[in-house]
């Protein structure tokens, strides 16, 4: 049985606001170059990209290597 969560009215402290930048899963749909690398990533992921992948009618690894870049693309 899981706990349930008991919520309430207190102040939460300092809270930074993050601003959104990774891009919707519409945006993640393009060609770019590429290189093969090899890395294991959580079911709950995979099964995600599957599926907006299935909505958009493209590859699910094409979304993932979109959203690195965008990633990295931000960090530098």
């Amino acid at each position: 049985m899981k706990k349930k969560i008991k919520y309430t009215d207190e102040p939460m402290g300092n809270v930074k606001i993050v601003p959104d930048f990774l891009p919707s899963p519409e945006e993640l749909a393009l060609k770019d170059e590429t290189v093969k690398v090899t890395i294991a990533l959580s079911k709950v992921s995979v099964d995600f990209f599957k599926k907006e992948a299935k909505k958009h009618n493209t590859q699910y690894q094409k979304m993932i290597r979109r959203l690195l870049d965008e990633y990295a693309m931000h960090q530098t």
